[in-house]
């Protein structure tokens, strides 16, 4: 028994997803060895203090500081290459349009860390003069109530009321943190609030 071969035009096509990740990186290439030689030890101190606030229903940040609780704090050397990413960035990025600006690799890799204590306090110790960028990611859990319907009861006279219930509920956040900090003295102790 013969079957008749599809043709290929007949094939089904799976079609494209409108939600597809777009992925941006600075086009410069990057300088390791100017990196390396920013981040070459110095006798500077950066000592910050990372937080946020939470966001009301508008996404306006207020209210008490959330101190950042032993979170990782990067530093990168504010390099051309960095700059590029930068500026690609603001230009380019949208979560809700899931657009996203990366660095490198190797651009990554040349990089400090620290991570906070309970108060939120970061220090990177022998520094040399230089800009920098500090970036953290900070989560937190803002709580809420609402009332919930659980029923309606009549009364002999032909009366209703509604009979609710308070509920809490809670919404996972995560900020993304970010200040640029300058070194101008070697031996200088530089604050920043990282927010």
């Amino acid at each position: 028994m013969m079957t008749a071969a599809i043709p290929l035009s007949a094939q089904y096509k799976e079609p494209e997803r409108k939600d597809k990740k777009e992925v941006y990186y600075p086009k410069i290439a990057f300088d390791s060895l100017l990196a390396k030689k920013m981040l070459a030890k110095g006798k500077a101190t950066i000592k910050g203090v990372a937080f946020t606030k939470a966001k009301n229903n508008l996404g306006i940040k207020g209210g008490n500081r959330i101190y950042a609780n032993q979170i990782k704090v990067v530093l990168l050397p504010v390099t051309p290459y960095f700059n590029e990413w930068f500026e690609l960035r603001k230009e380019k990025e949208s979560i809700r349009k899931r657009r996203y600006v990366y660095l490198s690799n190797a651009a990554y890799r040349y990089r400090l860390e620290a991570i906070t204590n309970s108060n939120g306090e970061f220090t990177f110790p022998e520094m040399k003069p230089g800009t920098y960028f500090l970036q953290g990611f900070l989560g937190y859990t803002k709580y809420g109530y609402y009332n919930e319907y659980t029923g309606t009861g009549y009364n002999s006279y032909g009366g209703q009321t509604n009979y609710y219930q308070q509920k809490q509920y809670s919404v996972d956040h995560e900020d993304r943190i970010e200040e640029f900090v300058e070194v101008k003295n070697d031996g200088e102790i530089v604050k920043v609030r990282l927010h």
